[in-house]
């Protein structure tokens, strides 16, 4: 089984989904878009996992891989694939299948609870009530045609859903570690303006290890729970 992982820069890999998905029995093959936009056969793939990115969606003059991404990433879906956007990689889901992608009122930069609102045994993933997890963003989204809604936060409405059965678009950061925390800072460093939802670089650092392991392991319930 072969997984494919859509990188836009450097510093935003896929952190603890790696491990999860090789002990699962696949092979991670990657795009760096960001050294050269190649895109496998969507036949030589089973499950997509697309990254984040400081970059918008709407960017396509300054990246100009956006536009075939974005095919990609529908065609991938109307095949029946699995799919999997983590931040940037949600917005890209919600922007192919036809949904705006905008500035958020608020950026959301740290440690902050995300509350889920599917219930328990329902046709789609959920999340518990409420869940700290990790956010780098500025952007939101609206909901895709067909989609249901799987959590949201005090600072931003929309923060996760899914399409059908396979798709499932967060825009928090469940994979992320200490190592990938510290890279999203060195690179981003300049986001960090102190606000109601954005954290000083101390108090996003502060964040002790039951932290990762609550993500992580959410992490790997998506991952279950797609594959």
């Amino acid at each position: 089984m072969r997984a494919h992982c859509l990188q836009h820069v450097p510093f935003e890999g896929p952190g603890s989904i790696e491990p999860q998905l090789r002990t699962a029995g696949y092979e991670l093959s990657h795009t760096g878009f960001f050294a050269a936009p190649d895109l496998p056969a969507p036949g030589d793939i089973d499950l997509l996992v697309v990254m984040g990115g400081p970059m918008s969606v709407n960017d396509e003059r300054e990246f100009p891989w956006l536009a075939p991404e974005k095919k990609f990433i529908r065609n991938l879906i109307e095949s029946g694939k699995p799919v999997l956007g983590i931040c940037l990689g949600a917005q890209l889901i919600a922007s192919a299948m036809g949904a705006r992608v905008y500035k958020n009122p608020v950026k959301e930069i740290g440690w902050f609870p995300v509350q889920g609102v599917t219930s328990p045994g329902s046709a789609s993933f959920s999340f518990p009530h409420s869940i700290e997890v990790f956010h780098w963003h500025g952007e939101t989204f609206d909901l895709p045609p067909g989609a249901v809604q799987l959590a949201r936060s005090e600072g931003c409405e929309n923060q996760a859903f899914q399409i059908g059965r396979s798709v499932i678009g967060l825009q928090f950061h469940l994979e992320t570690t200490l190592d990938s925390a510290c890279e999203l800072i060195a690179n981003c460093r300049n986001e960090l303006i102190p606000s109601r939802y954005v954290q000083t670089e101390d108090v996003i650092l502060s964040a002790g290890s039951e932290k990762y392991e609550s993500i992580q392991q959410m992490m790997g319930k998506v991952l279950s729970y797609l594959l």
